[in-house]
């Protein structure tokens, strides 16, 4: 979200990022880049008389959820505007294959046929753009749920080029300690990964590497987190991290056994930026690096995955080469200027002919239509309901 709104300040583009959830303590300051943050309620009006007084050329939801709420209202105070939906990543997909792993099993794309399902593509039909950041889920959404490639954009994550003489100012392999995983608790991708860590991974790890620590990151460090905390296994739950960057950075390796998920791996690439290589799965991999050699090693067994981890936090020469693989990666993957252009220039040609891309996207309208709409009428009713409880 932030890369997308540094893309449209740097057209010139005024930014109001509105929001109903409760401002969080760790809220980045949208202000200080010229941004205008205010909040707006759900199942109410006054967003109704907010968004027509704004009247906006574009909006962007924050995955479907948002769209679901909100999209509606946009379209009748606000026809003209483009409706573009971030997806972030396909929810379908991650709860599908988090399902597959609970039932002891392989994921199949059937088990995407969900009624999540449905929600997530009946929203980005609703949208006259959806942005995509996995060339995986791009590829899912036109081969196998048969969505029009023209109301789909990829937009990975948009990296600034790593230079040597930015190499040259990170730790040497001699100079870091420890492994270390990071990303929220909340998250169920994040939190699985941390169990399976602690219950399977590091009791093996921590053998072979009797020095090593095991250092886990993360916001929302609820009270079952921080039962896994463990000093006599130097198993240590860190919680919040102040700069995610300066802990990944003197980190040695990261590890990010990952048994399900989707979209892109925020912690992956950053330990690529930080030039921390790291041991991954399938699933963590998924979409990262475009079949360039990986920063360090993918290995979905457990044993593979700890013999990789130890030879990674062991061997100089094997580190510095993922670390260069990384490097190349992020350079050749994620740069900053082409992707911003190319979405840049895709939203002028969507929202310069709308009517007539619109006209193109038929299930789109008839999804729009007043009979589809059990969104529309649920959110109504519940305002209703609020006036009546007010009274």
């Amino acid at each position: 979200m932030m890369q997308l709104i540094a893309v449209f300040l740097s057209q010139g583009w005024e930014v109001v990022f509105a929001s109903p959830a409760q401002e969080s303590a760790h809220k980045y300051p949208l202000e200080e880049l010229g941004v205008h943050s205010c909040s707006i309620e759900l199942n109410s009006e006054s967003f109704d008389i907010y968004v027509k007084e704004l009247a906006p050329t574009m909006v962007l939801f924050d995955r479907f959820m948002m769209e679901e709420q909100f999209g509606w209202r946009v379209a009748q105070n606000c026809p003209d505007a483009l409706r573009v939906l971030d997806t972030e990543d396909l929810h379908c997909l991650r709860k599908a294959r988090e399902n597959a792993v609970k039932e002891g099993r392989k994921f199949e794309n059937s088990d995407l046929n969900s009624s999540l399902a449905i929600r997530e593509i009946a929203s980005m039909y609703r949208c006259d753009l959806s942005l995509l950041i996995s060339s995986y889920e791009m590829a899912l959404l036109e081969n196998y749920f048969k969505v029009p490639q023209n109301i789909l954009a990829y937009v990975p994550f948009m990296m600034d080029e790593i230079s040597a003489n930015t190499l040259e100012h990170t730790p040497t392999f001699a100079e870091r300690n420890h492994f270390v995983t990071i990303g929220s608790f909340l998250h169920a991708p994040n939190w699985d990964c941390v169990r399976y860590l602690k219950s399977e991974i590091w009791p093996e790890l921590r053998q072979k590497n009797p020095k090593a620590e095991m250092h886990v990151y993360g916001s929302y460090p609820n009270q079952k987190a921080m039962q896994l905390h463990n000093p006599k296994e130097r198993f240590l739950i860190k919680g919040w991290a102040k700069d995610a960057h300066e802990v990944v950075k003197n980190a040695r390796v990261c590890l990010a056994p990952l048994r399900f998920g989707a979209g892109m791996k925020g912690k992956l690439l950053e330990a690529m930026v930080c030039g921390t290589p790291s041991v991954t799965s399938e699933i963590g991999s998924e979409a990262m690096h475009a079949d360039l050699p990986w920063n360090g090693f993918i290995e979905n067994e457990q044993e593979d995955f700890v013999n990789a981890a130890t030879q990674l936090y062991n061997n100089e020469n094997v580190w510095v080469q993922a670390q260069k693989n990384g490097i190349s990666i992020v350079n050749k993957v994620y740069a900053k200027e082409k992707i911003g252009k190319q979405l840049v220039q895709r939203i002028k040609d969507v929202h310069g002919d709308l009517s007539a891309h619109r006209r193109q996207n038929f299930t789109g309208s008839m999804l729009l239509h007043h009979s589809m709409k059990s969104t529309e009428y649920m959110s109504r009713w519940i305002v209703e309901k609020n006036k009546n409880h007010k009274d």
